[in-house]
């Protein structure tokens, strides 16, 4: 059968992303401020936003000659300027590609490379990695601006470099219905289980929908909302909440550009925060840790929860311990990213919520037969939000959807018969840490490049006390070799050396006599889940 919203189909503005979010329905003065660092207290306001936007839009045009179509890359914690970059970008009609500011070189290089970045604009203190990766690359030296108002051996700031003849005569890029729909805006990069990143073309339409295909669902969010700024702007979860839709509601971002839980509870409390777009780990340590005890975060009228599952038990404990009301949320970078979210009156535990507006889902059996309520089946979604392929793989994006258009997600999911969506296991390989994709693949190529490593697999296991997955690396060493404490750590540290932070193997490196595989050669990577279930259980 196939599911549809509870809630009618909304209509979809027929514009481009830059219209979109200047395009001001709540009528917000120019100096209202939409983005406030809570660590520096540098603001971004409305005027100031449009202002420094149609400048460096009009820079990139004149002093780069960056034309339609040519890609921005961006390499930043969260930052008060993000918003200009991004939006300068877009009117004058490019791509940006957000980036994790946390790779290695390695993975610098494969991003900018593979999205086709002319131009970097990067925080300071990342300037080294990004810096070889460009030089690698033949990047000019001209074409990497940094975040801030200072020089650095001779990189220069975006906001200084940028002073155009033609600001005045520049007039943002317009888009029609059409074009929009065509047009990729973002390049956010997607994990994969051949290891490799996947970059998701993200159309002006995809994010401008699932906007309005969120805000059908919020009843408490307005103009004079206060968000918590914690999820990464990189991530298309950040992206869509903490930048386009606030600008849409014409609320406040508190930007924060990295977690700490005392920083976080405070900036609640000063500013009278009331809302907050979270993950699992920060619902944990709200529940556990007492330095919560030490702030009033009572202005907090909603919690929302994505980027990975949250259990039943720990929804239930947070709403006991804090009586704040909390709801999740599921979705996808592929999704823009949003699919189906909690109704804001009616809490169910364990639930990712209802399907947004426009949006269809169906389950399917892995045989491919539809399925009804209550059957876990692969979750399969077709609507506007749904993004136009991946960059530079015709082949992956020819697989990922069926014949009716259906995108194939790659989640098991029941749904109830009130047409709750629960989540509860995944059919990709995919391990989620605190939110970020991790590829088994790409860790078990690094691992076999060891001169005393055989074979490996990598395994995601759950560690209930920290909500989340961690990495765990199974390992048969080359003849000659003793299996020794020593030795696995020399691996675990030859990986962290070679990966992003939360790629690591946190789980550890196990040693074994023989990965499990089936006559095709794919690991059997559920063997080595129960394995590790009796393992860890144990340990």
């Amino acid at each position: 059968m196939i599911f549809k919203s509870k809630i009618p189909d909304i209509d979809i503005p027929t514009t481009g992303i830059y219209q979109f979010v200047t395009n001001n329905p709540n009528k917000v003065p120019d100096d209202k401020v939409m983005f406030f660092d809570g660590t520096t207290d540098k603001k971004l306001t409305f005027g100031e936003l449009k202002r420094n936007t149609k400048t460096f839009a009009a820079g990139l045009i004149d002093k780069f000659n960056f034309k339609r179509g040519d890609v921005l890359a961006i390499v930043s914690p969260n930052d008060v300027d993000y918003p200009v970059v991004i939006f300068g970008a877009i009117a004058a009609g490019g791509k940006v590609t957000l980036v994790n500011p946390l790779f290695t070189v390695n993975e610098f290089e494969y991003q900018f490379s593979d999205s086709n970045s002319s131009i970097i604009v990067v925080h300071p203190n990342i300037l080294p990695a990004v810096k070889e990766a460009a030089q690698r690359l033949k990047i000019p030296k001209s074409h990497i601006l940094l975040f801030g108002d200072k020089e650095i051996d001779g990189f220069q700031p975006f906001s200084t470099s940028l002073i155009s003849n033609n600001e005045e005569e520049f007039k943002p890029i317009e888009y029609t219905f059409e074009e929009a729909k065509s047009t990729t805006a973002y390049l956010c990069y997607s994990s994969g289980t051949t290891g490799k990143q996947k970059g998701v073309e993200t159309t002006h339409t995809n994010m401008v929908s699932n906007i309005i295909q969120i805000h059908s669902f919020e009843t408490i969010l307005d103009s004079d909302s206060k968000l918590m700024g914690v999820l990464p702007f990189f991530h298309i979860y950040g992206l869509s909440v903490l930048i386009h839709y606030v600008l849409h509601l014409g609320a406040t971002t508190v930007v924060l550009p990295r977690f700490d839980l005392s920083t976080f509870c405070r900036l609640i409390q000063e500013h009278k925060i009331n809302y907050a777009h979270i993950v699992p780990p920060i619902v944990l340590l709200l529940v556990k840790s007492p330095i919560v005890k030490d702030y009033d975060i009572s202005s907090l009228q909603m919690v929302v929860v994505a980027a990975a599952p949250l259990s039943k038990e720990l929804t239930i404990k947070f709403h006991e311990s804090t009586k704040i009301p909390i709801k999740q949320g599921y979705g996808l970078t592929e999704t823009s990213p949003v699919v189906t979210l909690g109704n804001d009156n009616v809490m169910v535990p364990g639930s990712a919520g209802e399907l947004v507006p426009n949006m269809e889902a169906k389950l399917i059996s892995t045989d491919k037969k539809e399925l009804g309520y209550n059957e876990p089946g692969e979750l399969c979604v077709r609507g506007p939000n749904v993004m136009k392929g991946y960059l530079n793989n015709e082949e992956m994006t020819k697989i990922s959807f069926d014949k009716d258009g259906f995108y194939l997600t790659g989640d098991v999911v029941f749904v109830d018969e009130q047409e709750n969506f629960f989540v509860i296991d995944r059919v990709k390989e995919l391990i989620k840490y605190k939110g970020f994709q991790v590829a088994p693949a790409e860790l078990e190529a690094i691992l076999i490049d060891h001169p005393v490593v055989s074979d490996a697999a990598v395994i995601g296991v759950e560690f209930e006390e920290n909500t989340t997955e961690y990495p765990v690396a199974y390992v048969v060493l080359q003849e000659g070799n003793e299996k020794t404490p020593q030795l696995a750590s020399e691996i675990q540290e030859y990986v962290r050396e070679r990966v992003a932070p939360h790629k690591k193997l946190r789980g550890g490196v196990h040693f074994i006599d023989k990965i499990p595989k089936s006559v095709s050669g794919k690991i059997l990577r559920k063997n080595l889940r129960e394995s590790a279930k009796i393992q860890f259980s144990e340990s």
